[in-house]
């Protein structure tokens, strides 16, 4: 047997430490990313948002992504970490930027125009970004579920469009801890938070002087079974405090199963809000967790 004397042993680990750190920084092939794409405006007005694709030719499906943050903060680069792993695995992901609400300005239903074009933008310049216009979804959580979900559900008929406009039509879409129901949101905010009340803040009104335009921004309002096309992904923290998963995301699922909706739903039993945006660790990270099981659901729906 032949043994290794030390100095042949630093050696050895050297080279070993030397290509590990080479193969930490290399580029991950897999995907590239292009920053800053104007999707809506010009200007100081200019909407943006970032591409995440899988590196090669193709007619990839793509998910268009909208940020949480109560309406009023955060911006496309809470999805730094679904970007990258959903392009390893196939799938478009164009994080947005869209109005947020400032000083009473940005008000509903300015946000759910803007996803409505980033919508109609991907499906214009698919071929420019060698998507495929046929697959195309959209994702969000918290307060970008609520966007997404009210786009995906609502976003070629009245009061957000006449009809004439490019569809907004998906064919799946993905809501995390969401608000679909806004004057539940609005009760639950008022009874564990009255100074800091997130929906009348987005609506720019109180439920107890304006009830119909809690109900026209709630997308559980256009849950029918005339509107079941779109395939749905839900999935909740069983321990949220912020946004009540009975009230909330339990009552939406709910009602599309009523309607007819194909629906698949994941639930963190000892989790809160706010996770959605971690590093995508398995095992190790609530994302991580959801991860595996939101790509089947692509895999099959998408």
């Amino acid at each position: 047997m032949h043994y290794l004397t030390k100095t042949a042993l630093f050696f050895l680990s050297m080279i070993l430490f030397i290509a590990g750190a080479a193969h930490a920084t290399m580029p991950d092939t897999r995907y590239e990313v292009q920053h800053g794409i104007v999707y809506q405006g010009t200007g100081e007005a200019a909407l943006t948002g970032d591409l995440y694709r899988p590196k090669g030719d193709g007619k990839y499906p793509a998910l268009i992504a909208i940020h949480g943050g109560d309406w009023r903060f955060a911006d496309a680069s809470l999805y730094k970490h679904w970007g990258p792993y959903l392009a390893r695995n196939g799938y478009a992901v164009f994080a947005v930027n869209y109005r947020l609400v400032k000083d009473k300005t940005n008000l509903y239903p300015a946000a759910v125009h803007d996803v409505r074009a980033a919508v109609q933008f991907l499906r214009q310049q698919a071929a420019t970004y060698q998507l495929d216009p046929e697959r195309i979804g959209l994702m969000g959580d918290s307060a970008g579920a609520q966007l997404a979900t009210i786009v995906a559900l609502a976003g070629d008929q009245p009061p957000f469009s006449d009809g004439k406009q490019p569809t907004t039509r998906v064919k799946v879409c993905v809501g995390i801890y969401g608000s679909y129901d806004l004057t539940a949101k609005w009760e639950h905010s008022n009874r564990y938070y009255p100074d800091n009340n997130i929906a009348q803040g987005f609506l720019g009104d109180s439920l107890i002087d304006n009830r119909k335009i809690y109900f026209e921004a709630s997308p559980l309002s256009y849950v029918t079974r005339a509107n079941n096309q779109t395939q749905f992904f839900l999935s909740w923290g069983a321990k949220d405090k912020f946004v009540d998963p009975e009230a909330q995301s339990m009552a939406f699922m709910h009602a599309l199963k009523q309607a007819g909706f194909s629906v698949s739903s994941v639930v963190l039993k000892n989790v809160g809000h706010y996770w959605a945006s971690e590093p995508i660790r398995m095992p190790g990270t609530d994302s991580g967790y959801l991860a595996p099981r939101l790509l089947q659901f692509l895999k099959e729906k998408l």
